[in-house]
């Protein structure tokens, strides 16, 4: 598996391999740095990122073994998403040693340059995560069926890494000390408090409050998800079930979405939430009873 991915892109398959060691370095930093930054360890969000930027370099790395009409676009495309993911968890990793928040810090000149260094990159790994969408719908694919787990996988997953931006974005109470004062802080995760209040234990999302990477990190994960899914059941599979899979999942990420933009909990919902997520539940079960009923064998083989 290693080799193979090396062979598909040294520079992500690299980074990979770094990230994973700067997740152990984080770890490390967790155990035996008892500072606190926005109200978790000062080395969770650098574990986490080194975490979540290794599976990202691999999965890429992997989905290149789809693409043999496209070698150029793999080459540049893979060091720079390297190059990209290297210089987002250097700086992130830089911020903790200091003590300092890497994300909306703004109360220093040198704080407010990393910062839009790291809207940049990020919005530049967007750009060329759309242009890897685009290049598998070029790519013709012998099973059909896999080809389209992969490219709504990696569609989910544009939306999901879109969904950043919206963090980015100043909040009314932010905009409204910004007409009296020189404000820190510009861009939240959690909506209808600052951030820094109770959170999940390991992840960091807030207990009482709306928070975006919730539906971020699942939004993201997609590439992942999806075709992991289809790969499970691949004997059994039809184009219909992966559309049926790829909606539902897209669905919970927009309900994931607009119930963080409520500003309301993850962990407490309220009944209009678990109401649409009921429905959504059912329209899921209602979508593939039909696939189901069909059976699992010569008809999905007919399919491709």
């Amino acid at each position: 598996m290693l080799s193979s991915l090396w062979q598909q892109s040294r520079a992500l398959t690299a980074t990979a391999a770094i990230m994973l060691l700067a997740l152990l370095f984080s770890l490390i930093g967790i155990v035996v740095d008892p500072r606190v930054i926005t109200g978790m360890p000062a080395w969770l969000k650098p574990a986490k990122f080194a975490l979540s930027s290794a599976i990202y370099a691999a999965s890429i790395a992997w989905l290149f073994r789809y693409l043999p009409d496209f070698p150029k676009t793999k080459s540049w495309t893979g060091g720079a998403l390297a190059a990209i993911l290297l210089l987002e968890v250097g700086i992130i990793d830089f911020q903790a040693a200091r003590g300092r928040t890497s994300h909306f810090n703004v109360s220093t000149v040198e704080d407010a340059i990393l910062f839009t260094v790291m809207g940049t990159a990020i919005g530049i790994l967007w750009l060329l995560s759309v242009w890897v969408l685009i290049t598998l719908f070029r790519q013709p694919f012998q099973d059909a069926v896999w080809g389209w787990a992969l490219r709504l996988g990696m569609l989910i997953s544009v939306l999901g890494l879109a969904s950043g931006g919206l963090m980015v974005t100043p909040t009314a109470q932010q905009k409204a000390m910004a007409r009296y004062e020189r404000v820190t802080v510009s861009g939240a995760h959690t909506v209808g408090a600052p951030d820094g209040g109770p959170g999940i234990p390991g992840v960091g999302w807030s207990k009482e409050h709306g928070d975006l990477r919730i539906p971020h990190f699942l939004g993201q994960h997609a590439l992942q998800i999806v075709p992991l899914i289809v790969w499970w059941r691949r004997r059994a599979i039809t184009k219909r079930f992966v559309f049926a899979i790829s909606g539902s999942y897209l669905a919970l990420y927009l309900i994931l979405s607009w119930q963080a933009l409520r500003g309301e909990s993850i962990v407490e919902p309220t009944t209009l939430t678990l109401t649409v997520l009921a429905m959504w539940f059912i329209a899921t079960a209602l979508a593939l009873i039909p696939w189901e009923r069909n059976g699992f064998g010569m008809r999905a083989l007919h399919e491709r």
